[in-house]
C-alpha cells in the first residue's frame, strides 16, 4: 500500500468535533484500548493533524498525525493503526509471527504467505477473514506490519498452512513509516524463543504421529517448517543481491538518474509512439504526449533536475551527438522534430523495460495532452505580518509564515481561550486585550471598542494578513507565492485593417504548455496561431490566434482542462450568438 511514495493533498489541524469522532471510532474499532489509552493516543490539547494523501495507485487515504508521527490511517471506511501506535500498544491487534528475512519481502509490497508463519506453542491467533491483524518477528514482540486476514484461522489450519495468510497494508520501513520520525521498533522479548517453539511443536507432533490415525496435517506442518528453514539462506542471498543493486543505484547522483530516465523515455517514445506520418512534430507535444506516457510508474520526468535543464538542449544533444533526430524551427520560437533516424544503432538496440506497464489507450482525436493534463490545486493562504506577529507568537508562527484560513481560526481561538478573553455573559463576544487592540483595532477605535464578535475577530485578522496562495501541480512539490493567484487572461485586440486577434496569457502558472494549447486551438478553429514572448514577464509565452476566439478558448480551458471559471479572465468578450466573429 505504501511501498512507493505518495502525494500529499492537504495537511490541516483537526477540529474539535473531528477529534471526538476519531476517539469514538478508535474505541469502537479497537475495544481492547482503555479510556486512559485513548486519552494518550488522542489528547485533547495537543496538536493533531489530518493529512489527506493519494497512494501511488491512486487510493485516497486519510492520515491522523500526532507529534509528526502517523498514528492511524483511514482506508475504504476502515481505521488501521500504524506501527508507531502498535509499538506503544502491541496487544491491540492479534499478531502472526514470521522470520526476519520475510520482512524485506513485505516492505517491498508482498503479502504474508502461510508457509512463512511461525506457529507458536499456543497456536494461531483467532481471526476471521478481513480482520485487522499485526505481524511480528521471532524473538521480538514489537509489530512490524499491519494488514487484513486473507482467510480465517480455521481455514488456515484446514489448508495445511498453505496459500495467502495476510494482505499487507503498511510495514516498518515503508513510505508511511518514513512520513514519521523514522524511529526503529523497540525490543519486546517473547516468552518462548523460536528454537523452543519449534522444538516443542516437533516433539508434540512426533507423539501425535505415533498415536494419530491421520498424520497428514502434522506431516505437512513439519514439512513446511523444514522448508522454511532451508529457504532462509536463499532468501538472505536474494536480499544481499537486492541490497547491492540498491547501493549501485544510490551511488549515482539524482542528476545522473534523471539523465538516464530522460534518455530511456526518449528512446521508448521514438520506438513505440512516434510514426513517420506524425512528422513534423512539435517538441512540446513530443514531450507531453509521448515521452511522459513512457515514464515508469512512480517516476516523473523533471528536466530541470537533469544536467540538460531544458528540453531544447537535450534534443540538440540527441541530434548532434547521436544523430537520432533532426530539429528545426519551422515558426518563430517554436521547434519541431522533422526527421527521425529509425535505423540508428542506439534506437534499434533499445528494448522496452520489463517493468513498464502501458497505460490504456484513449480515443483518437481526443488529444493525449488533455488526457494527461491535471489542473493544479490552488489553496488560498494568509501570511503573518509584522503587525500581527505578537498575536501568533504563542503558536510559534513568525513573520511571513503562510497559513490556511482554518489554521488562522484555530490559532486565534486557542489564543482567546488561553488568555480567558471570552465575554463572561455573552459567549458570542471576545474581550479586547492590549495585544488584540494593537493588532486589530484602528487608532480611532482604541477607546471605543471593548469587545468584538467572533466572526469580526476572524475577518479583521485575515484582512490584515498578507495574501498568498499555494499551487500544487501533479508530480511537483507545492509552490507558495505571495499575492492572489493570477488568472489566465484572455483579451481581444485589433491589428491593422481592423483585424482582430485573441491573446491568451499566464498559461504556465496552471501547468499548461502554450505550444500545446496553440496547437490544439489551431486544429479546432482552423486559424493562424503563433507564440510570442510575454512583454514585461520573464520566461512567459503568450498565445495569439487570429479572430475573436474567446468562446473556443473558454470551452478548451473550462471543459477540457477543467480550469475553475474564477481563474479565467475575459470570457465576457466572447461574441454574442447570431453575430459574426
Amino acid at each position: 500500500m505504501f511501498a512507493k511514495a505518495f502525494r500529499v493533498k492537504s495537511n490541516t489541524v483537526i477540529k474539535g468535533s473531528d477529534r471526538r469522532r476519531l476517539r469514538s471510532d478508535v474505541s469502537a474499532a479497537f475495544p481492547s484500548l482503555s479510556a486512559e489509552d485513548l486519552n494518550e493516543l488522542i489528547p485533547n490539547k495537543e496538536e493533531l493533524n489530518i493529512v489527506k494523501i493519494y497512494a501511488h495507485k491512486g487510493d485516497a487515504v486519510i492520515l491522523y498525525v500526532l507529534h509528526k508521527n502517523p498514528i492511524f490511517f483511514h482506508l475504504e471506511k476502515r481505521l488501521f493503526p500504524s506501527v508507531y501506535t502498535l509499538w506503544r500498544y502491541p496487544t491491540m491487534l492479534p499478531a502472526f509471527v514470521t522470520w526476519p528475512p520475510v520482512l524485506q519481502k513485505l516492505t517491498g509490497g508482498a503479502d504474508l504467505m502461510l508457509p512463512g508463519v511461525v506457529v507458536a506453542a499456543d497456536g494461531l491467533p483467532e481471526v476471521e477473514q478481513g480482520d485487522c491483524c499485526a505481524i511480528t518477528l521471532v524473538m521480538n514482540r514489537a509489530p512490524v506490519a499491519v494488514g487484513t486476514a486473507a482467510v480465517s484461522s480455521a481455514e488456515m489450519r484446514n489448508s495445511g498452512m498453505k496459500g495467502r495468510g495476510v494482505n499487507i497494508l503498511h510495514t516498518y520501513m515503508d513510505q508511511l513509516w518514513a512520513f514519521g520520525d523514522k524511529s526503529h521498533p523497540p525490543v519486546m522479548p517473547v516468552t518462548n524463543s523460536p528454537a523452543q517453539v519449534e522444538g516443542e511443536e516437533c516433539e508434540e507432533e512426533e507423539q501425535e504421529v505415533k498415536d494419530s490415525s491421520d498424520p497428514a496435517p502434522v506431516e505437512t506442518s513439519c514439512q513446511n517448517m523444514q522448508e522454511l528453514r532451508l529457504d532462509e539462506h536463499e532468501v538472505l542471498k536474494e536480499e544481499e543481491v537486492v541490497e547491492d543493486t540498491n547501493k549501485e543505484e544510490d551511488s549515482r547522483s539524482p542528476q545522473e538518474q534523471m539523465d538516464e530516465l530522460l534518455l530511456q523515455c526518449f528512446l521508448h517514445a521514438l520506438k513505440t509512439k512516434v510514426k513517420k506520418s506524425q512528422l513534423p512534430l512539435l517538441t512540446s507535444n513530443f514531450l507531453r504526449n509521448h515521452m511522459v506516457s513512457c515514464c515508469p510508474k512512480g517516476k516523473y520526468l523533471e528536466i530541470k533536475k537533469s544536467s540538460y535543464k531544458k528540453l531544447s538542449k537535450f534534443l540538440q544533444c540527441m541530434q548532434k551527438d547521436h544523430s537520432l533526430i533532426q530539429v528545426k524551427e519551422l515558426s518563430k520560437g517554436v521547434e519541431s522534430i522533422v526527421d527521425v533516424d529509425w535505423r540508428n544503432p542506439v534506437l534499434c538496440s533499445f528494448s522496452i523495460p520489463e517493468d513498464f506497464e502501458p497505460e490504456k489507450k484513449s480515443e483518437e482525436g481526443s488529444g493525449a495532452s488533455e488526457v494527461l493534463y491535471q489542473h493544479p490545486e490552488i489553496t488560498p493562504l494568509y501570511g503573518v505580518t509584522a503587525r500581527l506577529e505578537p498575536l501568533f507568537q504563542d503558536a510559534q508562527k513568525k513573520k511571513g509564515t503562510p497559513l490556511k484560513a482554518t489554521e488562522v481560526r484555530n490559532i486565534i481561538t486557542e489564543y482567546v481561550k488561553t488568555n480567558d478573553l471570552v465575554h463572561e455573559t455573552n459567549k458570542n463576544y471576545v474581550n479586547i486585550n492590549p495585544t488584540l487592540c494593537d493588532c486589530l483595532l484602528e487608532k480611532s477605535e482604541y477607546q471605543e471598542v471593548e469587545r468584538l464578535k467572533w466572526d469580526e475577530l476572524f475577518s479583521r485578522t485575515l484582512i490584515r494578513m498578507q495574501a498568498c496562495h499555494e499551487v500544487l501541480l501533479p508530480g511537483q512539490p507545492p509552490l507558495v507565492k505571495k499575492g492572489q493567484m493570477e488568472p489566465i487572461d484572455i483579451t481581444v485586440a485589433s491589428r491593422g485593417s481592423n483585424k482582430k486577434v485573441t491573446i491568451i496569457k499566464n498559461l504556465e502558472a496552471f501547468g499548461l504548455d502554450p505550444a500545446v494549447v496553440a496547437d490544439t486551438l489551431q486544429h479546432q478553429v482552423q486559424a493562424s496561431c503563433v507564440l510570442q514572448d510575454s512583454p514585461g514577464v520573464k520566461n512567459r509565452v503568450l498565445v495569439q490566434i487570429q479572430g475573436n476566439q474567446v468562446q473556443q478558448v473558454g470551452k478548451l480551458l473550462l471543459d477540457r482542462y477543467k480550469i475553475p471559471r474564477k481563474y479565467v479572465q475575459g470570457l465576457d468578450k466572447a461574441p454574442k450568438p447570431g453575430k459574426k466573429k
